[in-house]
């Protein structure tokens, strides 16, 4: 198994991710190749808390323009990751 550090990459913090730490879940950038088993035990050994479950996906990447230039963002895995009650992570 990867280094925890190799599999969490940021957490994701938005309105909606603020809302659901209320109910225990927690928004995190992942690695693309890290499955639901490895997320679990890094955020386990990396911040001190249970996991219960962990739902992912994949976000698409979407077109950006700067004035007559055109890209593209990044595409990213992100885990969605509920934790025991009680269990609490400081971001």
């Amino acid at each position: 198994m990867k280094d925890y550090t190799n599999i969490i990459i940021a957490p994701v913090i938005t309105e909606k991710s603020a809302i659901q730490k209320e109910n225990n879940v927690y928004t995190f950038k992942v690695a693309k190749d890290a499955n639901k088993i490895q997320i679990k035990k890094a955020i386990e050994e990396a911040f001190g808390v249970k996991v219960t479950k962990v739902n992912t996906l994949n976000t698409k990447s979407k077109s950006k323009r700067v004035g007559r230039y055109t890209g593209k963002t990044q595409a990213y895995k992100k885990a969605f990751v509920t934790l025991k009650d009680g269990d609490s992570i400081e971001l």
